[in-house]
């Protein structure tokens, strides 16, 4: 069986669409991608925010248009690839990138708790994989996506319980819609980061530095030992994977959930 591709191998570029790209990681994916020769759909839930971004891949000669909705909403998810089509031409990457996360002790979880971050970091993407794989079976196969998870979807961390939940069941997800999709030419992978220099890392590390009585900085520092490569990781850094998986360098690669933190968590 031959995979079903809809541009020439070795050819760059098609439409993306990133959710969660108005600032931190999804911001760096979605310039990146532009700087590969993509248009870019960009998604947030801050309408504001997402237009910069627009702004700054239009800077970079590509094609854009922002996307807004709250992924853990399924018929907005469906909406914003439509849209998307529309505005762009077609999709050809997706990138389930929204998360969010809760620093709590285990205990101290609420079912809201539970609910916000299932409903975003594990819905959202589950809903985001049904809408890409619907428009790329319907157009005739092909079509990559990129999953966010996170080392934390490898081994789980203190006060991270219910995340880290949300990220093993999204390198759960990767594998079966691997398996599920791969006859219809559509590859499914995850990057898995760990320490990165955005507000998510900063409100960690807020977050940890209060129960632990120290100053912001400190706590991220402190995780930051632990990293083998010797530097808190840069959104550009997971971007970088992710443009991978966008190329045609990963058209043998599906079902994959690989770890980018320089160096925390060996798989």
């Amino acid at each position: 069986m031959s995979l079903i591709h809809t541009r020439d191998m070795g050819e760059r570029g098609g439409v993306a669409l990133v959710t969660g790209a108005g600032r931190g990681i999804g911001q760096a994916i979605a310039l990146r991608l532009a700087r590969d020769g993509f248009d870019v759909a960009i998604n947030d839930v801050a309408v504001e925010s997402a237009e910069t971004v627009v702004r700054e891949v239009e800077a970079l000669g590509r094609r854009a248009v922002a996307v807004p909705a709250d992924v853990s909403d399924r018929d907005a998810v469906f909406a914003m690839v439509a849209a998307t089509v529309d505005a762009l031409g077609g999709l050809d990457v997706m990138v389930a990138n929204a998360g969010i996360v809760r620093v709590k002790p285990l205990v101290e979880t609420t079912p809201d708790d539970l609910q916000a971050m299932f409903a975003v970091n594990l819905f959202g993407v589950f809903y985001c994989v049904q809408a890409a794989a619907e428009h790329f079976v319907a157009r005739g196969g092909g079509g990559k996506i990129a999953i966010a998870s996170s080392a934390a979807g490898h081994e789980g961390f203190e006060f991270h319980a219910a995340y880290s939940g949300t990220k093993f069941a999204v390198n759960g997800l990767t594998q079966a819609a691997a398996k599920e999709l791969a006859p219809h030419g559509i590859t499914v992978n995850a990057y898995c980061p760990g320490i990165v220099d955005t507000p998510m890392w900063g409100y960690i590390d807020g977050e940890l530095g209060q129960r632990h009585g120290k100053q912001k900085g400190e706590t991220m520092a402190e995780y930051a030992k632990s990293i083998r490569l010797g530097r808190v990781q840069t959104p550009e850094d997971v971007a970088g994977l992710v443009a991978y998986f966008a190329s045609p360098d990963s058209d043998y690669m599906t079902g994959q959930s690989l770890i980018i933190d320089g160096g925390i968590v060996f798989r």
